[in-house]
């Protein structure tokens, strides 16, 4: 009798066991930054990403995996530890370039868990499988990059090269991640002395770029100052030439008034131009008046004081009174 009342209290025990095994693995929750994917008898099913309560087999007929949500950064030639200090790894990051010269380059990876499926069961290390396609990518665009790219403008190009083929070698892969992006941390020379000679190039191309830099601004001021000097010029020339032009059109009108006159009084015309002409060649002679003889008559006023206005007398000339 105490036989069978030992079996049925293990019984019983075994039951109660089984009810709070059951009661405690038939459901789970999701937080909002996680994702799920439920396993049947080691088959994955569909992956569960809203967040919140779900239930499922107990245990062992189903069981859950929880992955994150986030993005990863896998960190390449280096290691922050947990005191905040940087450890790198050159033998990891030593690498030729296409000039055959040596350069250390760290980057970071952001990648993020696209299939959880995929994750959990076509790779069994695919952290490592990432590490290592992202060494066989930056070594590859390195290996075809010349060290200058490498050191200073072709960062970018290289980031952007090294993201490209580091995505084409994880789609390849199809482990359930997806490449958001790569970072260069630092490509530099594997020691001071050549680094110090490589900044001393670097500078010195700094500085012809900036020196061609200030021959084109002086270029293009002294280009600009000698289109303003021609404008000036030809605006100038413009301008005599009408002032000329108005000028020749106006000796012209005089000297069709002039010919009008003379054509009606040649005689009186002629003298005139005489005097005139004298003047002109003559500003400083002095005016007489002479007689039919051809003596002077010295009795008139000729020469005008400089202060006085004289005005003008008529004389009537005849014999010596």
């Amino acid at each position: 009798m105490s036989v069978k009342r030992l079996l049925l209290t293990t019984t019983l025990s075994l039951v109660g066991v089984i009810v709070i095994i059951s009661l405690f693995t038939t459901w789970f929750t999701v937080d909002e930054s996680e994702q799920s994917v439920v396993i049947t008898f080691g088959k994955a099913g569909e992956p569960i990403l809203e967040s919140g309560l779900h239930f499922k087999l107990p245990w062992p007929m189903q069981k859950v995996e929880i992955l994150s949500k986030e993005t990863f950064s896998l960190q390449f030639g280096y290691k922050q530890t947990a005191d905040g200090e940087i450890e790198s790894f050159d033998n990891e990051t030593k690498m030729i370039t296409g000039d055959e010269n040596i350069v250390l380059t760290d980057l970071v990876v952001q990648w993020k868990i696209t299939d959880p499926a995929k994750y959990l069961f076509n790779a069994e290390a695919p952290r490592e499988i990432l590490l290592d396609a992202t060494s066989a990518s930056i070594r590859s665009v390195i290996g075809s990059s010349l060290i200058d790219e490498a050191l200073t403008s072709g960062k970018a190009d290289i980031e952007a090269q090294t993201r490209e083929l580091l995505a084409t070698l994880i789609e390849k892969y199809d482990i359930g991640i997806s490449i958001l992006g790569v970072k260069l941390q630092d490509v530099e020379l594997p020691n001071a002395e050549v680094r110090s000679a490589f900044t001393a190039v670097t500078d010195a191309r700094e500085t012809k770029n900036t020196k061609t830099n200030e021959a084109k601004k002086y270029q293009n001021q002294r280009e600009s100052e000698a289109i303003g000097e021609i404008a000036a010029i030809a605006s100038n020339a413009e301008g005599q030439r009408t002032a000329r032009i108005q000028q020749a059109t106006g000796d012209v009108a005089v000297f069709n008034k002039l010919y009008a006159e003379y054509q009606d009084n040649k005689e009186i015309t002629r003298q005139r131009l005489v005097i005139e002409t004298l003047e002109s060649v003559l500003p400083n002679a002095q005016l007489y008046i002479m007689n039919d003889s051809g003596e002077t008559v010295k009795y008139l006023p000729l020469q005008q004081p400089a202060a006085a206005v004289v005005p003008p007398v008529t004389t009537e000339q005849g014999d010596d009174n």
